[in-house]
């Protein structure tokens, strides 16, 4: 799975057109969100094939700035604590969290600075 860093105008409509373009293209949305920081809108989301959906949107005219693989680890939600308990075992192995968030099948989705290093940090939670 991979995810794409998307850079959007802030302004009405914007999502909808990048929507819009990635349906037309029958490119699936796996997980992923939206955030405006500083005037500055910068989507990521989570796809199957990241090569597709990257061109669809590309095509749109649309900026794709970064398509990554990620790492998807299921958390036990019956345990408080999971979040601090994960993102500790990476920053103890010197893993950088860079985007985080769950996607549909409600994984916690990572995208870090060193995958090979966040993936045997994480390895309790790839189930």
């Amino acid at each position: 799975m991979y995810d794409l860093t998307i850079e959007l105008d802030d302004e009405p409509g914007a999502l909808a057109a990048m929507g819009e373009a990635l349906g037309a293209a029958g490119a699936g949305v796996e997980g992923g969100g939206m955030f405006v920081v500083g005037g500055r809108a910068v989507a990521h989301f989570l796809f199957d094939d990241g090569e597709a959906a990257s061109a669809a949107l590309r095509a749109a005219g649309l900026r794709v700035t970064a398509c990554q693989e990620v790492l998807a680890r299921r958390l036990d939600q019956e345990r408080p604590g999971q979040l601090g308990a994960i993102c500790r075992a990476l920053g103890d192995a010197g893993v950088n969290i860079e985007v985080l968030y769950s996607d549909h099948d409600h994984r916690l989705i990572l995208v870090v600075d060193d995958p090979a290093a966040g993936a045997a940090a994480t390895k309790a939670w790839n189930r």
